[in-house]
This record gives structure tokens, sequence and C-alpha cells, in this order.
């Protein structure tokens, strides 16, 4: 367990040691000044805040201005930190598969697959919401038995609870042609819900050394050993159980941006903030309990 300024100090080591691996001295800037802080700092601000459950840049912004300036001394305007912050969007998203290939998940033979509804709007205000226009949908979540207007993200879990892949796609988007942009990374067994029941699929994933299995429809008869369909289901709530913890801690479904650009900035951020307080509890019992993380 951390306190804050130790959970701060171990989240900047591990991102600024895994981003020099992945530049290898290389700037990421080939125009311009350099910004005053450092983009791991940044990188950092970010994780931290997500994790404590800010994800508004501004509100980023104004908690380490005024608690934390010590730590960020060249922590200047909000627009620059902002801008920096969505500029590093690419870099998040490969920090995030850096810290999954560390904690072993690609090599895992178990992975788990799920959608997660990421509206833009209440359902009656979808007419009048002009932001995303011809690229978000309309779409139906079965969870929630609701309609919305938005998109859909499709997560991807080894059986440890590591994020090993995610798209985005309209809400209308077929989960079973988005699973192909996630699973090239790995092999084995994939567990789904009824969303990816294909015997077509079932085949298709064969070939590539994928073995799927889903729940099945409750008219359709299941042959299969009902310790191993129970099996599967108590795996299936471990994907379940990191659904709940990007809605709730790290507010997955908010979407506070209005162009892909800085929505998959905001995306990666939270991906890679949970990927990362699961690197620092990879000791724990109970690594995907992040509450013990940091002490109050």
């Amino acid at each position: 367990m951390f306190t804050i300024e130790e959970f701060i100090t171990a989240v900047f080591c591990c991102v600024d040691d895994l981003l020099k691996e992945i530049t290898q001295g290389q700037a990421i800037r080939e125009k311009g000044f350099a910004p005053g802080l450092a983009d791991s700092e940044v990188l950092t601000m970010e994780i931290v805040a997500e994790y404590q459950g800010i994800d508004a840049d501004q509100a980023i912004w104004h908690y380490f201005r005024r608690h934390w300036l010590g730590l960020f001394p060249r922590l200047s305007s909000r627009s620059a930190f902002v801008r920096q912050a969505a500029n590093l969007w690419q870099y998040k998203e490969l920090l995030q598969q850096r810290f999954a290939i560390q904690l072993g998940a690609f090599a895992d033979a178990v992975h788990l697959i799920d959608g997660i509804p990421i509206p833009l709007c209440g359902f009656s205000r979808a007419p009048r919401c002009r932001s995303f226009k011809g690229e978000a949908a309309y779409g139906y979540c079965a969870a929630k038995k609701q309609t919305y207007y938005g998109f859909h993200g499709h997560l991807l879990l080894s059986s440890t609870g590591v994020i090993t892949g995610f798209s985005l796609t309209p809400a209308n988007g077929s989960e079973r042609e988005a699973l192909w942009d996630i699973v090239s990374t790995v092999r084995g067994l994939l567990i789904g819900d009824k969303g990816y029941l294909s015997g077509q699929l079932e085949h298709q994933l064969q070939a590539v050394g994928i073995q799927l299995e889903t729940a099945l429809r409750s008219n359709m008869p299941d042959e299969r050993d009902p310790a191993w369909v129970k099996l599967l289901m108590r795996v299936r709530r471990l994907i379940e159980t990191v659904i709940g913890q990007l809605v709730e801690r790290f507010s997955i479904e908010k979407v506070r941006a209005r162009d892909l650009w800085h929505l998959t900035s905001r995306l990666n951020r939270k991906l890679l903030a949970h990927t990362v307080c699961r690197w620092l509890n990879r000791h724990s019992p109970n690594p995907l309990q992040f509450e013990q993380l940091v002490s109050d």
C-alpha cells in the first residue's frame, strides 16, 4: 500500500522507464518547442487522477496545480497541459501494451471478451446531439435493456484481469466483426457472451488457434459438461468485475470529448490507468482490489 505521494512517485518511475524503452532516445516531437513538463510527468498526472476518479482535463490540472505543484513545478497553463496530454494518445496505447506484456497477459491461454456501452447523452437528447455526427449511432444494450445513442467499446481481457485489447465502434457495430480487431495477439480459449454466438465465427476462430466458448440461448440444448459450463460462467465474472471498475472508478462511459481524437486519448488514458494499477498491485493476493493500493 502506498501513500498518495508514494503512489505518484511509483507511477512516474514505471511510466518513465517504459516510455524511454518505447522511444529509445528519439524525440516524440519533430517540430516546435519542447513543453515545460516531461511527457512522463503528464502521463503520471493523468493516471493518478484517473485512479482518484478525476477524469476531466481541467479538473486534473486544477488538482495538481493546487496540491502537488511541488512535485510538478513546471506545470504551466491548463491549455498547454490539455494539448500535451491529447498529443500523447498513441503513447498511452503503447505503454498499456508494454505493461500488459510485462504482466504476461498476451501469453495467457484464456481470454475474455465483452462490450461496454458508451452513450453520448441521454436518449431523449440524442436527436439534438451535434457531436460525432456520422460517427456515433443508435444501439441496444442487452444488459440494461435499453436503446442508447453513442459508441460501443469492445474489451479483451486475460484470465488474470489484464486488458489485452480494446476497440471502439458505433453503438450499432457488430460485436462479432469488432472481435477481429482485438484478438490477433492472443491464442487459446476465448470466453464471450451470447452476442458472440455463431457457428461460422467459431470455425473461423478455430482456424487461427482460438477456441470460442459462449453462453447459449435459452431455447438451445447445451450438450457440454455442466461442470465445464459452470466454470466458464465463473471465469466470465472477471470481465464483469473489470468493466465495473472501468465504469465506476475510471468513468469510461463518460465521453467528455467532441471528436474521436480526444475521445481516443481519454479512453487510452483510462485503459492505461487500469493496467498501471494492476501492475503496481501485481504482488497482492487480490491484484484487482485497487481500493487497497493507496492509503488515505
